[in-house]
């Protein structure tokens, strides 16, 4: 397939090749090289500097790279010495926005070939493995915020670690769901999006207006699980890349700092599949799932406040949880109920009968994602887990609520038994270190409310 791949590159003349890897966060980073070193890259790789794996989201290196093992324990990331991307050829894309130039996702790998162990894509990989005969198949709904530049914030001031986000204006008001004259009014950017996205090859299933100002739902088909999950990574990068060089700026923030704004969510549709079939359907009518799905169901549930730090991996997107604002806020599942954390879809007996979680938030990294709902649903089957009755009424359920916090939801991880054998412990230790560093960036930060609740009072 590398000769194929190949032969294209030179068949459209490209001039520059994009090598990218999904780091901890899900954010894509890499190297551009010319395109006639494209052949050199796929039999040996292509450089980076280790310590990449070990930045928080201001792109601050938590660990102390130059000491022994470099911070990790680890003599092959130490000094930040090199690791390797590897691409994946069958990732290999065409860049409809960016002129004469490809693009490979890739594995981190050490230099020997070995797999990082905070590879987050190779953790996904390990988990549907755990899978066997089965196979996950997952289906996305993912909401986001358009905003036209009103200012980029490009002055030198504005940098910073972070530096300052955009200024921006509104494309819409909001507040008319599914309208068509509300979805006619962002049209013109949905179609800047949807043709850069449909060349890509990503299967677009719909474009819809949601609830809030500027703020879109696309959704995409039900994937296998490894190519569900990259259709996300690149969903995303490529939302924000054609956004940006059109002149606005597209956010995958759970709940941005403006005026009247509304939370996003990530909701993830998950099934397994056997031999071609879907092994939720139960085989009575009367039954939402099978006895199986019923299983992975309890086993979602046991673990929902462990993997929340995966499904919700940002301070911010702890704001969405609220009652009776079609996100969840505790541990409650209910059959066609929006208001539950999970989600039973799909008549009695429908072929398409699956699980949605509204728990996400659509900055998580898909990959721990994916496997946070994997290990979680495999250990209800594997201890036949009892399925507790659904809520007809989750926001007054008498049930755990899910973490308040980021802090609370890194808790909870470390000691879920379960996620921490199936990502391995050493991952989630370096996973916890990378959180708790923002957790204890934002407490230092002087806030908007703590001025006006103490400056005057005090």
């Amino acid at each position: 397939m590398k000769k194929e791949v190949l032969k294209e590159i030179e068949a459209h003349d490209l001039k520059a090749v994009r090598f990218s890897f999904a780091d901890q966060h899900g954010v894509l980073r890499g190297k551009t090289l010319a395109a006639t070193e494209a052949k050199a890259a796929l039999e040996h790789g292509v450089t980076l500097t280790s310590t990449l794996l070990l930045k928080d989201t201001s792109h601050r290196t938590v660990f102390p790279a130059f000491t022994p093992g470099g911070g990790v324990g680890m003599p092959e990331m130490q000094g930040a010495a090199d690791l390797l991307m590897v691409p994946d050829v069958s990732t290999f894309r065409i860049l409809p926005w960016a002129p004469d130039t490809g693009w490979f996702l890739c594995d981190a790998a050490f230099q020997d070939g070995r797999p990082v162990p905070y590879c987050t894509r190779t953790l996904l990989r390990k988990a549907l493995h755990a899978l066997k005969d089965h196979e996950f198949v997952a289906g996305l709904e993912v909401e986001f915020h358009v905003f036209r530049i009103a200012d980029p914030k490009l002055q030198p001031s504005d940098a910073g670690q972070p530096g300052n986000p955009p200024e921006v204006e509104l494309l819409t008001t909001g507040y008319q769901y599914l309208t068509e004259n509300r979805f006619d009014q962002i049209d013109p950017v949905v179609e800047i999006l949807r043709k850069g996205l449909e060349k890509l090859g990503l299967p677009l299933r719909s474009y819809e207006v949601e609830f809030g100002p500027s703020q879109l739902e696309f959704t995409l088909p039900a994937m296998a699980g490894m190519a569900c999950a990259d259709a996300m990574i690149l969903f995303r990068s490529a939302v924000k890349q054609i956004a940006r060089r059109h002149g606005y700026h597209a956010t995958f923030m759970c709940r941005p700092k403006l005026p009247n704004v509304m939370s996003s969510g990530w909701h993830l549709h998950q099934s397994l599949r056997s031999g071609g079939k879907n092994v939720f359907t139960p085989e009575s009518a009367a039954e939402g799932l099978s006895p199986l799905g019923k299983g992975y169901l309890a086993g979602l549930l046991a673990h929902a406040r462990g993997a929340a730090a995966l499904t919700t991996p940002t301070i911010n997107g702890y704001k969405r949880y609220r009652p009776y604002s079609l996100a969840p806020d505790r541990v409650v599942w209910g059959r066609e109920n929006r208001g539950a954390l999970l989600r039973v879809v799909g008549r009695p007996g429908a072929p398409d009968a699956r699980i949605e979680n509204r728990a996400g938030e659509p900055a998580a990294n898909p990959y721990l994602y994916f496997a946070s709902q994997i290990y979680s649903g495999l250990d209800g089957i594997s201890r036949k887990l009892p399925l507790p009755p659904s809520a007809d009424t989750p926001y007054e359920a008498q049930a755990e609520f899910l973490p308040r916090t980021l802090d609370e939801a890194l808790d909870c991880l470390r000691k879920d038994a379960v996620l921490c054998e199936g990502l391995g412990q050493a991952f989630v230790d370096y996973y916890c270190r990378i959180k708790d560093a923002e957790v204890a960036r934002f407490n230092l930060e002087v806030s908007d409310w703590e001025q006006r609740e103490y400056f005057d009072l005090f």
